[in-house]
């Protein structure tokens, strides 16, 4: 793939979506950058245009289907989509289950949002004959967490989606890449219960991201020794995985 010239990147004010978009900044390189928060996002378009990037940005609502689409159409289509946007719950102490309002509001952002943003701009892509689509999962996919079992299954289901839309979409030229990072340095990292090894910063992440779109791969895994227990944990014994969760400190506190 020849250096994309134009990248539509949700999530931008997060950790990973910010490092992305300063990344690819550069002349000649448009940006279509969204956000929730107006300050930091137009900080982050104007450091890009110091850059040499063009940049337009946008706070829509991603979780409105009518709201995207019309954003979506309006918009002119670019090389690379990455449906970054996200966030994380989790049980609070006293509670047997996540709450139930946020577990929706998490679907619907994980999941849903980017799951439409493909089924509106896959079809132009494969009408023009190009275009890379990149879905942000986490290594939580491969085995889900006892701590945050609504944002593993959300990472989980994406990842099965963008795995099997590659297939369906490979012939007509457009490429999928999921994106299954380990922790990385951030807020919502921050708020995350449990352990968290091999943490890496945002800049070494995008640079991997970078290069896992450069190179139309399937998967973008890391950190390796992360991604390596992490897939281990899937094709052992589900009883002998859970029970080395508990033993890593990823388990229900007693």
């Amino acid at each position: 793939m020849t250096a994309p010239r134009s990248l539509l990147i949700t999530g931008a004010t997060g950790a990973i979506g910010s490092a992305l978009a300063r990344h690819y900044a550069s002349p000649g390189v448009r940006l279509i950058l969204h956000g929730r928060r107006r300050e930091p996002l137009d900080a982050l378009a104007d450091e890009c245009r110091q850059a040499g990037a063009e940049v337009e940005t946008s706070r829509v609502d991603l979780t409105d289907d009518v709201a995207l689409s019309d954003w979506l159409e309006q918009l002119t289509l670019p090389d690379v989509v990455i449906a970054n946007a996200g966030q994380n719950t989790h049980a609070e102490p006293g509670r047997e289950m996540e709450d139930w309002s946020a577990t929706s509001q998490l679907l619907a952002i994980n999941l849903r949002t980017p799951m439409a943003m493909a089924e509106r701009l896959a079809p132009r892509m494969a009408e023009r004959g190009h275009g890379r689509i990149v879905f942000l999962s986490s290594l939580a996919a491969w085995h889900g967490l006892p701590l945050t079992p609504s944002y593993s299954a959300s990472k989980a289901g994406i990842k099965a989606y963008g795995e099997a839309l590659r297939g369906w979409l490979a012939p007509r030229g457009v490429g999928v890449t999921v994106v299954m990072p380990g922790y990385v340095s951030s807020p919502m990292c921050e708020s995350m219960p449990g352990p968290k090894p091999w943490e890496i910063d945002p800049t070494r992440a995008a640079r991997h991201i970078a290069r896992g779109i450069e190179r139309n791969r399937a998967r973008v895994s890391f950190p390796f020794p992360l991604n390596l227990g992490c897939w281990s944990l899937a094709v052992l014994p589900a009883a002998l995985s859970q029970r080395l969760l508990g033993l890593m400190g990823y388990g229900r506190p007693s």
